[in-house]
C-alpha cells in the first residue's frame, strides 16, 4: 500500500461542498470574513463549476417568491410548502429563505444568467414560483462568484471529505483523502459550514444493464450530509420523507415544464386521466387531499394506483399539449412558427437539464410534437432541498423562530459549531437550487458570526487524526493484503469490492423499505428485517476493499449510504401512520394520524454508546 502524505489545514471558516448551498455560503462568508480578519476555506468532492444538483445545467429557477413586486406574500409560500408536505414542515425556516431568495435570484441574473424575459421585460413564469432560464451553464456562473469571493487558493477541490473532527461537543473540522493524490487531509476550524448533498442510489434504481447508475438526482450524492451530521452526533429530522419524482421514464428527463408551461396532461394506457378518475382518492387524505396544487405525493399516488391495477404505461401527452398551444394562434403561417417555437423549447428544456433524455427520445424515434412519451415514478432518494425534507434539524433565526427552534445561530444543528444548508438541513423543502443558495447565505454570515463570537481554536487530538486516518485507508491496506489469494480480485473470502456492496444495500431496502419492486409499499415486520440484514450490512463494510483512490472513495460513498438507509428505516419505523402516499406506503398503518402524528419524527446517534434515540418535535405554525 502506497505511503499517505498527511497535509494539514488550519482555517477559520471551512465549507464543506461545492453546490448551490456551498457557493452562496462562499459568497457571504467571504464578505463577513473579510470585515472580521477571518481566513474562509472551501472543500469540494468535485470541481465547483460542476459540482452539485444542478451540474449538468437547469431549465427553471423553481424558487422565486416575488416579494417587492408583490406578487405573492412569504405566507403563500409557507402554505405551499406546508400543504405540499401534507402539514409536515418548519415554517420558520421556510419563511427565513423564503424572505432571501429572490435577492439570490437577482444575484444569478447580475452575474450573467440568462433569465427569460416577456414583451414588457418581466420574468417568463413556468408556473406560480418558477421562472424560465437558459440554464445550460447556472451552476459555471453560480461557482464563478464564489471563486471571486474566496480566491482558487482558499478551494480545495477533488478532496473526499468522510469524518467530522470533534472538540468535546464542538464541530472542529473535517478529515478526508484526496481523489487524485495519496494525500491525506486534516481541516481544522473555528466553525464549520456544510452542504455536501443528499443521497441516490440507496434503493435499487430502475436503471439497469448499460443504463446502470442513471439517476433522476446526481449519482455522485452519496449522503454525505447525512453521515457527517449523524457521526457528529447531530440531531436529524425527516428521515423518513423521500422524494420519489416522477419523471420521463429510463431518462429521468423532467416534466414541470410539462405541466406547467405546456399545460400538458399525463394519462394511462386507456387514454384517462387519472388525475380526474381518480379525483375521489384525495378525500382520504382530507385536509391535504383538497387543497391545489394537490401535493406531489398525492399525485404520485393517483399514478401509482393505475399502474397497479394494470392501466399503464402513463404517458405524458407532449402532442397534444404542442397542438392545443399552437392553436391558439389564429394566423395559420403565424400558428406554424409558433408550432417550430414551442418543438424548439420542447428540445431545449432537457438539453439545459437532462441531455440523456434528448438522446433518448432522438434514439427511439419519438418526436414530441407527435408521439406521447412514457412517465414514471423514479425510485426513492434523500433530498433537502426539493419535495423531500431529510436533513438536520437546525436552528432557526432569531425573529422568526420558536424558543425550542432557536439556539444562538441560525442554521446551525445541535452540534456546536456545525451548520447546515441546502440538502443538508432537513424540514425545510421546496428551495431548490436557488433557496439552497440563499440558505447558504444565511448559513454563511451566521457562520462568521459564530466564529467571531467562538474565536479559540477547538483542540484537536492528534491520537484522533491517526485513528481516522487507519480507518479511512483501511479499504487500500485489506486489497493489497489479500489480492493475489485468488484468480479474480472481484471474487475473494476476504473482502468485498464497494460495487457488490452497493448492490447489497439496494436489495435490501428495495424490497423491505419501499423500493420500485414492492410498489413503495412497507410495513413493520418488512421494516424490523431491513434493520436486521442492515446490521449484517454494517459488519460486512468493514471488509470493505479498494484497488485504487477512485474505489476508496466509492467504499466510503457506500458506507456514506448505508448510514441514510438506516436513519431512513428506523424512521419510517418509528411514525406510526402513512402520511406520505405515493412515497411510501405503510400497509400496516395505511392511514393518516393527525393527532398522533403530526410531529416531526426525529432522530440521533450516539457516537459514544453507539445508540439511536427517536423523538418526537411540535410543530409550530407561523401563519394559518
Amino acid at each position: 500500500m502506497p505511503n499517505f502524505q498527511t497535509v494539514e489545514i488550519t482555517t477559520d471558516v471551512l465549507i464543506l461542498g461545492g453546490g448551490m448551498g456551498s457557493c452562496g455560503a462562499a459568497v457571504e462568508a467571504a464578505y463577513w470574513a473579510k470585515k472580521n480578519n477571518l481566513k474562509v476555506t472551501l472543500v469540494d468532492k468535485a470541481a465547483i463549476d460542476r459540482s452539485g444538483a444542478v451540474a449538468m445545467g437547469l431549465s427553471a429557477i423553481n424558487q422565486y417568491v416575488g416579494l417587492k413586486d408583490g406578487q405573492n406574500t412569504l405566507e403563500d409560500y409557507i402554505r405551499y410548502v406546508r400543504n405540499d408536505l401534507m402539514g409536515i414542515t418548519r415554517e420558520d425556516l421556510v419563511a427565513n429563505i423564503a424572505r432571501n431568495v429572490d435577492a439570490s435570484v437577482h444575484l444569478f441574473e447580475k452575474w450573467g444568467l440568462p433569465i427569460w424575459k416577456d414583451e414588457k421585460g418581466g420574468y417568463v413564469h413556468e408556473g406560480r414560483w418558477q421562472l424560465m432560464i437558459n440554464g445550460e451553464s447556472y451552476k459555471v456562473i453560480v461557482a464563478e462568484a464564489a471563486k471571486n469571493a474566496l480566491g482558487m487558493e482558499n478551494i480545495h477541490e477533488r478532496i473526499f471529505i468522510v469524518e467530522p473532527l470533534m472538540d468535546g461537543d464542538r464541530c472542529a473540522g473535517a478529515v478526508g483523502f484526496s481523489v487524485r493524490e495519496n494525500k491525506f487531509y486534516v481541516f481544522k476550524s473555528k466553525v464549520t459550514l456544510m452542504a455536501m448533498g443528499g443521497a441516490v442510489h440507496v434503493f435499487k434504481p430502475r436503471s439497469s444493464g448499460e443504463g446502470l447508475g442513471r439517476a433522476w438526482y446526481p449519482p455522485w450524492n452519496s449522503g454525505s450530509s447525512a453521515y457527517f451530521t449523524l457521526r457528529a452526533g447531530a440531531e436529524m429530522t425527516c428521515q423518513e420523507v423521500r422524494f420519489i419524482p416522477v419523471r420521463f421514464k429510463d431518462a429521468y428527463g423532467p416534466v414541470g415544464a410539462w405541466f406547467l408551461l405546456f399545460k400538458a396532461r399525463a394519462t394511462n394506457g386507456l387514454g384517462e386521466n387519472y388525475m380526474e378518475t381518480r379525483k375521489g382518492e384525495l378525500e382520504n387524505w382530507v385536509p391535504y387531499g383538497r387543497v391545489k396544487p394537490v401535493p406531489a405525493n398525492l399525485r404520485n399516488y393517483l399514478m401509482m394506483l393505475d399502474v397497479m391495477d394494470g392501466k399503464g404505461p402513463i404517458f405524458m401527452r407532449t402532442e397534444e399539449a404542442i397542438q392545443n398551444l399552437s392553436k391558439l394562434v389564429p394566423d395559420e403561417k403565424e400558428r406554424k412558427k409558433k408550432l417550430k417555437e414551442l418543438e424548439s423549447e420542447a428540445w431545449e428544456d432537457f438539453l439545459d437539464m437532462t441531455i440523456s433524455q434528448a438522446l433518448l427520445w432522438a434514439c427511439t424515434d419519438v418526436q414530441p410534437e407527435e408521439k406521447s412519451s412514457e412517465i414514471a415514478a423514479a425510485e426513492p432518494y434523500f433530498i433537502g432541498s426539493h419535495s423531500g425534507a431529510s436533513g438536520a434539524w437546525v436552528s432557526g433565526p432569531e425573529d422568526l423562530a420558536p424558543k425550542d427552534y432557536f439556539w444562538g445561530y441560525a442554521n446551525m444543528s445541535t452540534v456546536k459549531g456545525l451548520f447546515c444548508a441546502g440538502d443538508a438541513s432537513g424540514a425545510s423543502s421546496h428551495k431548490f437550487s436557488s433557496g439552497s443558495h440563499a440558505e447558504g447565505r444565511i448559513m454563511g454570515k451566521a457562520g462568521v458570526k459564530f466564529c467571531v463570537e467562538n474565536s479559540t481554536q477547538p483542540k484537536v487530538d492528534a491520537g484522533q487524526v491517526e485513528a481516522l486516518k487507519a480507518e479511512i485507508l483501511a479499504p487500500m491496506e485489506l486489497f493489497e493484503k489479500h489480492k493475489n489469494e485468488t484468480t479474480d480480485p472481484d471474487i475473494n473470502p476476504n473482502y468485498i469490492r464497494p460495487k457488490m456492496f452497493m448492490f447489497r444495500l439496494q436489495k435490501i431496502m428495495d424490497e423491505y423499505a419501499g423500493g420500485v419492486t414492492s410498489q413503495f409499499k412497507t410495513s413493520k415486520p418488512n421494516l424490523e428485517k431491513a434493520l436486521d440484514l442492515l446490521s449484517v450490512l454494517r459488519e460486512d463494510s468493514k471488509k470493505l476493499a479498494a484497488e485504487d483512490l477512485h474505489e476508496l472513495m466509492r467504499c466510503w460513498e457506500n458506507v456514506q449510504r448505508m448510514w441514510q438507509a438506516e436513519a431512513h428505516v428506523r424512521t419510517i419505523l418509528f411514525r406510526e401512520e402513512t402520511r406520505w402516499p405515493g412515497y411510501y406506503f405503510r400497509t400496516d398503518t395505511p392511514k393518516m394520524d393527525e393527532s398522533n402524528w403530526k410531529v416531526f419524527a426525529n432522530c440521533k446517534y450516539d457516537p459514544k454508546s453507539g445508540n439511536w434515540e427517536m423523538m418526537k418535535r411540535p410543530i409550530h405554525r407561523l401563519c394559518e
